[in-house]
């Protein structure tokens, strides 16, 4: 019965592993490799999509910064398409800021999480703790980066609203563009964290944001991206809370059942009630 259980973890991570790689393959193929255009370029129509979409593409290159872009693409900050948060810690030492019902997330959580987007965190604040500290609640589908520290540079999404800490930045999509902007940050994150500084570890800050210098496609592009792609986010944040509900109910079930305090067939009852 567990390793039935197992096998269906395994199986929405192998799905989520696959919903991840045909969003990146599509970026890949639109924004890094120019391949639409490339095609129009030589005089064929672009392959895998309609006619309306491919009219978006340019059907030449022009010289930049970054070396031969599509026509009318430009080269510019990512602040220029995102808008930057930072976030907060509630004192610590005031029990009345923590255990309520908003997730905080910490470097920790955004650099431990084993998928792509986060859905829960470590640590729990409550509303007062909200209120009287510096941190606030960051929008679902903002792209979240650890900016200091040994992890310098790890991101998600999340998947819900939340709140965060100060070693993180937020970046939100200007455009409600957010998994074309989460997927161009991904690109660009490399680049990021060679430009931060710092005497011990690598800092993230804002002006490493503000000098980044990042392929900028045309807006009706990223929106006709946004459109093929969330669905697929969506479906990957589906799969996240199933496999851990899942995880949930197999790590309260082992030890009961080596216990002998619960039984085989009152084991799978429960794990049918939730599946």
């Amino acid at each position: 019965m567990l390793m039935a259980l197992q096998q269906r973890i395994d199986l929405l991570r192998q799905t989520n592993a696959t919903l991840e790689s045909i969003a990146q393959a599509l970026f890949k193929s639109w924004f890094i490799d120019f391949d639409p255009v490339r095609a129009k370029a030589e005089g064929r129509e672009p392959e895998g999509m309609d006619a309306a979409t491919a009219a978006l593409f340019p059907a030449e290159f022009e010289e930049s910064i970054r070396g031969a872009l599509p026509r009318g693409w430009r080269v510019g900050s990512i602040l220029e398409v995102a808008s930057l948060l930072s976030g907060g810690t509630p004192k610590t030492d005031n029990p009345a800021f923590w255990g309520g019902g908003i997730p905080w997330a910490s470097a920790k959580d955004v650099s431990q999480c084993r998928d792509s987007v986060l859905v829960e965190t470590e640590r729990t604040i409550s509303q007062a703790g909200l209120e009287r500290s510096s941190t606030r609640i960051i929008p679902a589908l903002a792209s979240v980066i650890v900016a200091r520290g040994a992890t310098t540079g790890r991101m998600v999404m999340f998947a819900d609203a939340m709140a965060m800490n100060q070693t993180c930045y937020a970046l939100i999509s200007k455009g409600d563009v957010p998994c074309a902007l989460n997927l161009l940050l991904r690109n660009e994150v490399s680049g990021l964290v060679n430009a931060a500084h710092g005497s011990v570890f690598d800092t993230i800050t804002t002006t490493t944001f503000s000098n980044s210098q990042c392929v900028l496609p045309p807006a009706t592009l990223l929106e006709r991206f946004e459109s093929l792609v969330r669905p697929l986010v969506d479906r990957q944040i589906s799969s996240v809370r199933s496999a851990q509900a899942l995880a949930s109910i197999r790590d309260t079930l082992l030890p009961r059942l080596i216990s002998g305090k619960l039984r085989l067939p009152e084991a799978q009852a429960m794990m049918e009630s939730t599946t």
